[in-house]
């Protein structure tokens, strides 16, 4: 287990708009990786990226020190400049053995992440896994870390509260939505096509929603939000001239002013009576707050939603020491299945070993012997090898495993 690396770049470490600048486009990742790979003698190697995570997971005789990142860092990102790979080399968190191992059984299970209890992280690792194995990168030491990596994240959404409370934001905004039993028919009104909007929009057109008219300053970026959801797309100077009505607004903008206006909301209802739902996750809020307090809506603010995250947060951080119970006992099995491994492979030869013996017995030591038995002998001789030859690859193979492993 010496020989397995993990060299993690997050938000601990490095700035988060840093991190985006190490992936490595899906294209590119077997060239640029198996030559890494192969420059380096690196025996395996996995790569995880998320939004704000890249971790290089390296099985090597060679120890992983700041000559060998600053050399890693060189191939896999050529067109870098000599000083920020040097930083990299300097910056990037290095666990070793069972440090790694317990490292990459924490990131699974969420509670290394910036956002503990967001289950996303799994599938995400167990794709890294399948892409790296499928380009002939990993071979059986990751292997058998990643199997029990996710064995051990699932046990932890099974037996902890960890990821039972939303603490994102779309999330929190859909289960106040949800709370309020609005029909999947409801007419919404997306305003802005940023990257929150554009996962809660997603996130309901997920949940059955299909009455989708987006607004957004850039034309061009809230048609390819709209194109995802079916939707028309307006420049959004035309919220001021919508006649055709809605139930739910939903607006997330960067502009320093309001911007629904109580004269553009009064156009938007229509003389319309019924009540709204407004949910405004920009800051500073998009909504007039004297549309909330003189018209009949719903309104739901980021700040009511980020007051529920905090608090759903400070819950699923009682359930840390659980998961690193969980952990921890999930270290020792894999101790346990790494010693049992390291048998099999030392003595997997050894049924071929036999088989040779056999080969050369009957086809060059006894050769003539045989040549002289009758048939009925031959067949007689042929069971009595086949059995000696099945028992000795089971009974004393056993044997021997057993005495390693006491040993």
């Amino acid at each position: 287990m010496e020989t397995v690396y993990s060299i993690a770049f997050t938000h601990r470490n490095i700035d988060v708009n840093e991190i985006g600048t190490l992936h490595i486009p899906e294209d590119e990742q077997k060239e640029r990786l198996s030559r890494a790979r192969q420059a380096l003698a690196i025996r395996e190697l996995m790569y995880l990226s998320t939004c704000n995570r890249v971790e290089f997971i390296i099985v090597s005789d060679l120890p992983v020190d700041f000559n060998f990142l600053r050399n890693f860092f060189e191939i896999l990102y050529p067109q870098s400049e000599t000083g920020k790979r040097v930083h990299l080399a300097q910056h990037g968190i290095v666990y070793r053995g069972v440090d790694a191992v317990e490292h990459l059984f924490s990131v699974a299970s969420s509670i290394d992440s910036m956002v503990i209890g967001e289950r996303e992280i799994i599938t995400q690792v167990r794709n890294a896994f399948d892409a790296c194995r499928k380009m002939g990168l990993t071979g059986d030491m990751i292997r058998l870390i990643m199997r029990h990596t996710i064995e051990t994240a699932k046990r932890v959404y099974t037996e902890t509260s960890i990821a039972t409370k939303p603490v994102s934001v779309v999330s929190l905004a859909y289960h106040k939505l949800k709370s309020l039993n609005i029909s999947l028919d409801s007419r919404i009104l997306i305003i802005g096509a940023g990257v929150t909007n554009t996962n809660m929009s997603k996130f309901l057109w997920k949940h059955g929603f299909r009455n989708f008219t987006v607004f957004n300053r850039t034309l061009a970026n809230g048609e390819k939000l709209a194109a995802d959801l079916h939707a028309k797309a307006l420049p959004l100077p035309e919220l001021h001239n919508f006649r055709e009505g809605f139930d739910v607004i939903i607006t997330c903008t960067g502009s320093d002013k309001h911007i629904i206006t109580p004269e553009i909301y009064a156009n938007l209802l229509q003389g319309d009576k019924d009540r709204k739902v407004v949910i405004d996750l920009a800051l500073p809020q998009d909504l007039d707050p004297v549309i909330a307090e003189q018209e009949n809506v719903a309104h739901i603010s980021i700040e009511v939603l980020q007051r529920i995250s905090d608090q759903n947060l400070k819950e699923r951080s009682k359930e840390i020491q659980h998961v690193e119970e969980i952990v921890s006992e999930a270290i020792f099995s894999f101790r346990e299945i790494e010693r049992t491994r390291k048998v099999e492979l030392a003595m997997r030869e050894v049924p071929q070993m036999v088989k040779d013996i056999r080969s050369k017995a009957v086809n060059q030591v006894f050769r003539q012997e045989l040549e002289n038995l009758d048939p009925g002998s031959k067949e007689v001789l042929e069971k009595i090898i086949g059995y000696m030859e099945k028992k000795y690859m089971s009974v004393p193979m056993l044997m021997a495993k057993e005495i390693l492993l006491k040993n």
